[in-house]
């Protein structure tokens, strides 16, 4: 079975990169006139290589440092890396810069060829070769095979081609499912077909008549055909270079730098959190608002390192950093990345993303940058509860874990459904579409901030133990959804830790605090409305009856409706809660002979008038017994 493995050239200019893919394949990557006229690689350019069972895609990439952002560019997505130095030249700045860069990318595996070996005695070959192991030494390349070619006599190309051959065999394979991914790196128009996009598949598969999302546009669009290396397929996938004809794309609006991915795969962010390194060979150590050309997948953007735990990373330093960037760009945790001076004249380090998608920290805050060390974690589980945490009370959702916290599509269904069986996660009902996905810190700390509240507002108010929802809410101290703070409320009521309805709620464990005055006058206050029935008395008129206590009235009638002795009609109104459960019997039986009833019979009904008929048909309505059809009142 064949494998599909990138290869990247990497090296210095005039080293012979081109020549000798060229000897290994029989293919000029160099396409473009400007490239033939001066005899060097401007631009990235693309070739085959057989070596069963693998077919690599070589990324041949310019060696000049005006070009090493098209060298960044077509370095995205390699698998191995062949890097090329010139016996009659040795050593150079790109090919250290180079070298850092690969590293920086995080490549494992590689071959080194020495170049133009016809040229040199075999004295000079000997030190060049000794000179290029003190380079890779505590590198990627330290241990790899080198292998003296050239390209012009065809001297060491079956060696290189078999220690090429020999190294695919220790390149890992992803195992598991992964969503389609690939970084645009060029694009052009096919007479007759439209716009023609290529890259290299990084990850996942993508079928003809599919549709990608077009990011960081955000537009779906539909896969007309696809090519591998000139060929027709029907698929392409991870360790391929591709070309996609696009639907209803104009050439003119496709840049390099933009992607193609499983929709909802990826989310466009102009803030991302790194773990950030220095290069060693930097002169400067690279300080706090730092202005950097940030290269990510293929692209390219001006942005601010702002560093999370100290106010400068000395060379060869790690540390904690945000990037803010001038244009959305595009990411996924663990993906590498490289940062260089906003003058492009030099690298300063690169590092690993470890949120695609997040909001500016504070910095030196230590219980957050606790969190965010642990999102470069070994454990899957600890990197998702990580994810889940960060997501607040907005909750997450799956792609939202494939993308931050690098878990396969396929595993994370049952990785979320592991953690809500261990209580780590909540799914709280939000309505009955949706449900959000909660880290439990965050279910307990609104659980906290919805009791800390009525504490505060028992305290306030000890006749009452109830408060109406809305006032609660809004003395949360929170901005979410206003659904996840009613479900939160319900959840409590249900394990009894408040009581309510509604309209009210209140601790469970609160009992308001009357005194002996205060309770006979309630005891009147109830006695009066059961006495009055259906002509229940005006609250101000028991001013008198309540003499120093009258401040109290208000929040003495809100004790009565939460202990059930009292139910609130309309503005004034009361009914003594024996009175309200009759008049819906009487009502109920009185509908139930088959003909509605007029405002002015339930009033005779009742034995009240029509101050007080109205608001009590209103109130029936209201709680579900009766349904106004014209003039009458009929069962619901």
């Amino acid at each position: 079975m064949i494998r599909d493995l990138i290869l990247g050239t990497a090296g210095h200019i005039d080293h012979g990169k081109t020549s000798l893919v060229k000897a290994l394949t029989g293919i000029d990557c160099d396409r473009l006139p400007e490239e033939k006229a001066r005899g060097i690689t401007i631009d990235i350019g693309f070739a085959i290589l057989e070596l069963p069972p693998y077919r690599l895609g070589i990324v041949d990439v310019p060696g000049h440092e005006r070009f090493i952002k098209n060298m960044l560019a077509g370095a995205t997505g390699i698998d191995l890396a062949l890097l090329v130095v010139a016996a009659d030249d040795s050593v150079m700045p790109q090919t250290r810069e180079h070298l850092e860069i690969l590293g920086l990318l995080g490549l494992r595996h590689g071959v080194i060829a020495l170049t133009k070996c016809d040229l040199v005695d075999a004295t000079t070959r000997d030190v060049v070769e000794l000179e290029i192991r003190e380079l890779v030494q505590g590198t990627f390349l330290e241990n790899a095979p080198l292998i003296a070619t050239s390209a012009h006599t065809g001297q060491g190309i079956a060696e290189l081609k078999a220690a090429i051959a020999q190294t695919c065999q220790h390149v890992e394979a992803r195992r598991g499912q992964q969503w389609f991914r690939l970084a645009i790196d060029r694009s052009f128009i096919v007479q007759g077909h439209g716009t023609v996009v290529t890259g290299s598949v990084t990850s996942g598969s993508l079928r003809v008549g599919e549709e990608v999302e077009w990011l960081p546009r955000g537009q779906r669009v539909r896969v007309r055909s696809l090519q591998n290396h000139d060929r027709n397929v029907e698929e392409v996938h991870r360790g391929q270079r591709a070309a996609i004809n696009l639907a209803g794309v104009h050439h003119d609006e496709v840049m390099r730098g933009q992607e193609l991915a499983t929709p909802g795969y990826l989310a466009p962010s102009r803030v991302m959190t790194v773990r950030l390194h220095c290069l060693a060979d930097v002169k400067r150590p690279l300080k706090h608002r730092t202005p950097v050309r940030f290269h990510i997948g293929t692209a390219e953007i001006m942005g601010t390192i702002a560093l999370l735990d100290a106010d400068a990373l000395a060379p060869g330093q790690w540390g904690l950093a945000q990037v803010f960037l001038e244009e959305p760009a595009l990411g996924t945790w663990g993906q590498p990345f490289v940062v260089r001076e906003s003058s492009a004249t030099q690298t300063l380090g690169g590092g690993q993303v470890l949120q695609p998608v997040a909001r500016k920290i504070r910095r030196r805050h230590l219980d957050m940058l606790e969190r965010i060390e642990r999102l470069w974690s070994g454990d899957a589980r600890e990197r998702a509860l990580t994810v889940a945490w960060f997501g607040g009370f907005g909750g997450f959702t799956v792609p939202e874990l494939v993308r931050g916290a690098n878990i396969g599509p396929d595993e994370a269904e049952a990785l979320i459904a592991t953690l809500k069986e261990q209580g780590e996660l909540v799914e709280v009902p939000i309505s009955a579409a949706r449900r959000l996905l909660l880290h439990k810190d965050m279910v307990r700390e609104l659980e906290e901030r919805i009791l800390t509240v009525l504490d505060r507002l028992h305290e306030q108010f000890p006749l009452m133990s109830t408060h109406d929802r809305q006032k609660v809410q809004s003395q949360l101290d929170y901005v979410g959804d206003d659904a996840l703070v009613q479900a939160t409320v319900e959840r409590l009521i249900a394990s009894k830790k408040l009581v309510g309805d509604l309209r009210r709620i209140g601790r469970a464990d609160f009992k308001p605090k009357l005194s002996a005055n205060l309770r006979r006058l309630k005891d009147k206050l109830v006695a009066a409305y059961q006495a009055a029935r259906f002509q229940p008395p005006e609250p101000s008129s028991f001013a008198g009856l309540a003499g120093g206590n009258a401040a109290n009235l208000k929040d003495l009638f809100e004790v009565c409706i939460a202990e059930g002795d009292l139910v609130h009609i309309a503005e004034d109104i009361y009914l003594h809660g024996d009175v309200e459960a009759e008049m819906r019997r009487l009502v109920r039986e009185k509908l139930t002979e088959g003909k509605g009833l007029t405002v002015a019979e339930i009033r005779d009904m009742l034995g009240t008038t029509r101050k007080y008929a109205v608001p009590l048909c209103e109130y029936l309505d209201r709680v579900g017994v009766t349904r106004r059809e014209g003039d009458v009142r009929v069962l619901v």
